[in-house]
This record gives C-alpha cells, structure tokens and sequence, in this order.
C-alpha cells in the first residue's frame, strides 16, 4: 500500500475499544512469528446522508470464511463484526476512510501447531485516500508483468484473504515500483493472467468486458463482483476466460478494481500504451470511464444503491 496509515483514536478489540497507541500484539504470537492472519480492506465514503460502508456484510462473510480455512474462527457472528466497524467509524468521528478487519493467532504456541494461541479479533480504521496516488483515477497507472508468478493452486489457499499469501504481492509491488511502474499484473504457474498484486484485473476487447476466470490464482474480489453487476445493469457484454499475457498489449482497455484501487484504468503495460494496438489513440477507454463512474456514483451515494451495497455508519 502506498502512503502511511492515518493515526486515528480507536481501534475495536474483542469487543472493547483500545487506544490506538495500546494496540499492539506480543513479538513471538503466532500472527508475527508464522503470519496466521486473516484480514479484510473496506472503504467507508462520505455521502450526503452520512457515511456508508460498502458491501460491509460481504467482505465480514469473507473474513469469517478465511478464519475458517484457516481454523482460526472467532466468536463473534457476522453481525457483531458488521456493528464493530460501524463503531469504529463512529467512535473515530470518520467520514471517508479505510477499516481493517484482522482475526489472528496471538501469544502461546512455541510451534506451528497453534492451538494454544489465543484467537484475537480487531478492528481499525483511518482516512485514506487514492491507493495508487494522486491522478490515477483520472488518467490511469503504468504497470508491468512481475516475474514473480502467483502459487499454483492448492500451493496457498487463495479463497482466504490472509496475511501470508501478500508477501509474494510484495514483491511484486516493490519490483514494479523499483523499475518505475506504479503497479504490477501477475501471472499463474501455467502463464495466464491472474491478477495484480492486489486488485483484479478487467480487459475490454471489440466492446467486449473480460475477466480472467478465478481459478484458483486470484481472490474473489467483491469490489469484481459488484463491477460485474455494473456491467450487467449498463448492457455491456461479459466474458470470464483465459487470459494470456499477450492479450494486455491487444486490450482496447484495461483497468483494475478492488477496495483500495476502486476502478482504476491501466494505461501502458510494459512501457506499451493500452489502446493503441490497431492505431487506437490509448488513454483512459470509454467502457472504463462509464463502469468508473457508476461505481462511483453509487458509493459516495449520488445515485440510487439500487442491488443494497451501502451500510450506514450512523
């Protein structure tokens, strides 16, 4: 992630609030040691009823199913998590930010065998704006392909958001970074285009949006799912396939989502503009800027949370 975490006042633990400054775990728990933590990324927006968080009961279902993979579930259903980050939201006097939902392993097991570490839940959340800088939105990122590839299936358990799977995505940001990219796209052990190091990936083709299928390489990505049904509410014809790597240099468009890049446009990849394969003028495409826009719409609550996708903070 870019940037560094806004200091906010509180943070939610295991149902009690705690000092920001108080929130710390012990140096040989479990999380730290072996990376036993599950997390989620939510954003909350200002909207002119107040601020909403989106898809929040989701993204606690998802949580909830990573703890499970991991057999680290905690006690609490997903209405309690729902009503613990609408009070840190609260209780932090925030509008627009980001929350960080983590169920991990503490203090007690000397070994991987982790029964007797205790399992803690948190909540926080702080102001956070554009993942990837100013102007990404607008005008879109330049990205590569890593040469670091994502596990083959049944290598990391993909359908878990957890901590561990992320050190590989940190290579491959800090290698794009290192070579002046703002971003890196993935690809799986067989060669195909999985995604980026946190978001996944959207390709437009002949009017066409494509998505790489989740094939065991990628997150389910809620903030994918909800562009899918952006698309499906526009009209706008939808393909899950197979995507070789060759095909981001034919896109017409490419963009990434995900809850810290939103709906961000790609435009070059690997020094290659996107767009121009057959004499296009590249730049941000139209299909891009029509999902970006109703995505947008509906999360700072300009236009109407027709499919229920906003949860009030207040």
């Amino acid at each position: 992630m870019s940037g560094r975490i806004g200091e906010a006042t509180w943070i939610w633990k295991d149902g009690e609030l705690v000092a920001w400054k108080d929130a710390t775990v012990h140096l040989l728990s479990t999380a730290v040691q072996f990376g036993s933590s599950v997390f989620e990324g939510i954003r909350c927006y200002a909207t002119p009823r107040g601020p909403a968080i989106f898809r929040l009961p989701e993204h606690i279902c998802r949580l909830l199913d990573s703890a499970s993979i991991y057999r680290m579930r905690p006690d609490y259903p997903v209405d309690a998590l729902v009503e613990a980050c609408r009070r840190v939201v609260r209780e932090n006097d925030l509008e627009s930010c980001y929350i960080r939902p983590m169920v991990l392993r503490g203090y007690g097991a000397a070994g991987l065998y982790a029964v007797d570490s205790p399992i803690e839940t948190w909540v926080a959340a702080w102001p956070w704006g554009a993942y990837l800088g100013a102007g990404a939105l607008e005008e879109g990122v330049d990205v590569c392909v890593s040469s670091w590839m994502r596990a083959a299936p049944n290598t990391f358990p993909v359908a878990a958001k957890a901590a561990g799977h992320y050190n590989a995505a940190q290579l491959m940001k800090a290698q794009a970074v290192a070579d002046g990219y703002s971003e890196a796209i993935a690809v799986g052990p067989g060669g195909l285009v999985s995604e980026g190091s946190g978001q996944n990936l959207f390709l437009v083709r002949d009017g066409v949006l494509i998505t790489p299928f989740l094939d065991g390489t990628s997150l389910s990505g809620i903030t994918r799912d909800a562009v899918l049904q952006l698309a499906a509410d526009a009209g706008i014809p939808v393909r899950e396939q197979h995507v070789p790597r060759e095909s981001l240099y034919l896109a017409d468009e490419l963009f990434f989502t995900g809850t810290a890049s939103e709906v961000t446009p790609i435009r070059s990849v690997d020094r290659i503009p996107v767009g121009t394969s057959r004499g296009g003028p590249g730049g941000v495409g139209p299909i891009t800027r029509r999902l970006q826009a109703d995505f947008m719409a509906v999360v700072t609550g300009e236009a109407e949370d027709r499919h229920g996708w906003l949860t009030p903070v207040g």
